[in-house]
């Protein structure tokens, strides 16, 4: 990240940060450099471009700009979220131990227990509410704390300052999956995190047009060697797709304080539907840890779960098949209103027991809620949960 843009106010970054006006023809939007390959004017003389797989003029600049709205040194971009997280986990050696949590994305568990179990990497699954219970667990093979906050799909909250505190007493590295919340609502690197993770599919993007994961940190030594990982393993993003984070990025600032209305008021609005049981929502004073939420993040997200009433796994399907204006599909962050069903879509690949130890049951549905009128979400939900 420049310095020069340290100190701006998040939207003028979500607008500006590591755009130019392009030099060649004073375009004001970054170009889209569609090239696989740099012209060097003597082997190793070059512009700071050689290849495509590990650096782009156009994937540089999105890079910069999700460094900035993360107050980050340096940025990485990558394919997938997943790619991202492989990443990460590609800086491990068997023998190694993760703490992570309990109430974890779907992809992130399957990931960590059918993949990098596989390469000797033990994984330790906790319940983070109380920052205190990861100590115990801590041992000098243990080389990274992996935390989801607000979690998916029951909305947990993790402290992250307390998490890093300890993280940083056993020289444990931290990563924070900050996707739910977007760095408009929550900047883990400045409550001590060395890792930032995020689906940039989802809130960065915007538009559900688009899959990309994204790095952000300080460090540089630990940068140069996630470079060399990113570069070597080559699950980088090409220009268009990069082109198009960094176009969803420049309103993300009003995207999400209209998420953020919508939700509050779905969340109260599901509280007098007698067929919503439990609804999982930070801004709700009884929801656990929502006083760290309330101290950590700036409003409280689009995201909403709950369970219905007494319900079976057909009464769920038939109810999540009824919305009309919020589509049944995974993912989430798109101006779009979305349900989605964690059971048997984005947590299908975590073993039952474990869902239900954490609340991810066969009644629960989960809403990304969007930016539309929001007398309209509520018709829906009236409409669908009657």
């Amino acid at each position: 990240m420049q310095d020069k843009y340290y100190n701006m106010k998040f939207g003028t970054k979500a607008i500006h940060a590591g755009q130019e006006p392009d030099p060649t023809t004073g375009a004001v939007m970054t170009p889209i450099y569609q090239t696989s390959t740099y012209w060097q004017k003597s082997p190793g003389e070059h512009k700071g471009f050689e290849y495509s797989r590990g650096t782009n003029p156009t994937r540089k600049a999105l890079e910069d700009c999700l460094a900035a709205l993360e107050n980050a040194r340096y940025g990485l971009a990558f394919s997938s979220g997943m790619g991202a997280t492989d990443a990460v986990m590609k800086l491990l050696q068997p023998g190694d131990e993760v703490i992570t949590g309990s109430d974890l994305y779907g992809g992130s568990f399957r990931m960590f227990s059918k993949i990098f179990s596989n390469y000797g990497i033990k994984f330790h699954y906790i319940n983070f509410a109380n920052a205190g219970d990861i100590t115990p667990l801590i041992n000098d093979k243990t080389k990274l704390i992996w935390i989801e906050t607000p979690t998916n799909p029951t909305m947990q909250i993790v402290d992250i300052e307390a998490v890093a505190a300890i993280a940083k007493a056993h020289n444990v590295l931290l990563a924070v999956d900050n996707t739910f919340a977007s760095p408009y609502l929550q900047n883990p690197i400045d409550l001590g995190a060395d890792i930032v993770m995020h689906s940039a599919t989802k809130y960065l993007g915007g538009h559900s047009d688009v899959v990309m994961g994204a790095l952000m940190l300080s460090d540089e030594a630990l940068y140069k060697r996630l470079w060399f990982i990113y570069n070597a393993c080559g699950a980088t993003p090409g220009p268009m797709d990069s082109f198009l984070v960094l176009r969803g990025i420049k309103t993300l600032h009003l995207r999400m304080k209209a998420h953020c209305e919508n939700g509050r008021e779905i969340a109260r609005f599901l509280k007098t539907l007698p067929a919503v049981d439990k609804i999982h929502w930070p801004g709700f004073e009884d929801h656990p840890n929502h006083a760290i939420a309330k101290r950590q993040m700036r409003d409280f997200g689009g995201m909403i779960s709950f369970t219905l009433k007494g319900a079976d796994l057909k009464r769920t399907f038939e109810v999540a098949s009824r919305f009309k204006v919020f589509t049944l599909a995974e993912s989430l962050g798109g101006v779009e209103s979305l349900v989605n069903h964690p059971v048997s879509m984005t947590h299908a690949s975590i073993p039952k027991e474990a869902r239900d130890a954490v609340g991810v049951t066969d009644n629960l549905l989960r809403l990304s809620v969007g930016v539309e009128d929001i007398e309209d979400l509520l018709e829906d939900l009236k409409q669908a949960l009657s």
